[in-house]
């Protein structure tokens, strides 16, 4: 395992090789490997509370993510001189009839010919790089999920049962106070901001009573002529014989 990590490291690595032309090569290598890792950790943060019971359901965690990379090398040099050798090898050594010939080893060993410049190839390196992990989280006791949610309608419900009571008490005691002001004659003015209150309410008599009314009687001539006899005779009755 360790040897693939390492062929891994060098082939993902730039190396560049400089090699001078003078007896004694130079060599330089430089690589930059850089890991980066998201991680998402999953946790209960998605709980429902339904009174005094808790469920836990299914939750998606989805993380956005971006990142950036940055490197260069201080100092930055573009160019460094190598220094160019004098590597002759003339004299040193004679043949069979004196004269001078190479004897193997430079004539001038350590002399500076000229400084030869050599790129670098330096430069700074930046990455940027973005997106998105999501992660499901099922729960594995669907028993009793399942069950909790039940037990959530049902209290759901419940709640709902508990509203409407309190709605119902609310509206009939409104009713009766409208109801018992207006007996008493007394009502919001229709300008006010709180004649909406009783703006609804309307008072009627209970079943079985009738209001204060009055009828008029209609009369005809015939009955007011019999009307009209009966008083002469009762007046005739009621005087005293004349002597």
């Amino acid at each position: 395992m360790k040897r693939v990590i390492a062929t891994l490291l060098l082939l993902s690595a730039p190396v560049q090789a400089q090699v001078s032309s003078t007896a004694s090569p130079i060599a330089n290598s430089s690589g930059s490997v850089t890991n980066q890792n998201i991680n998402v950790n999953p946790t209960r943060s998605f709980e429902y509370r339904y009174g005094g019971f808790n469920c836990q359901g299914t939750s998606l965690q989805i993380s956005p993510f971006l990142s950036s990379t940055t490197s260069w090398s201080h100092p930055y040099e573009a160019y460094y001189h190598e220094p160019v050798f004098d590597t002759r090898d003339l004299e040193g050594a004679y043949d069979q009839d004196g004269n001078p010939m190479p004897d193997g080893r430079p004539d001038s060993p350590g002399t500076v010919l000229f400084m030869r410049p050599i790129r670098t190839g330096q430069k700074s390196n930046f990455s940027l790089n973005g997106g998105i992990t999501a992660t499901f989280s099922i729960p594995l006791d669907r028993k009793h999920v399942r069950a909790c949610q039940r037990a959530a309608e049902k209290q759901v419900a419940l709640l709902d049962a508990k509203l409407a009571n309190e709605r119902m008490v609310y509206e009939i005691k409104r009713l009766k106070n409208c109801a018992d002001l207006m007996k008493d004659g007394v009502i919001f003015h229709p300008s006010s901001p709180y004649a909406s209150i009783c703006a609804d309410v309307v008072l009627t008599n209970p079943p079985g009573t009738l209001p204060p009314h009055i009828h008029s009687i209609p009369t005809s001539a015939k009955t007011a002529e019999t009307s009209d006899a009966g008083t002469q005779t009762q007046q005739q009755l009621s005087s005293p014989a004349s002597p």
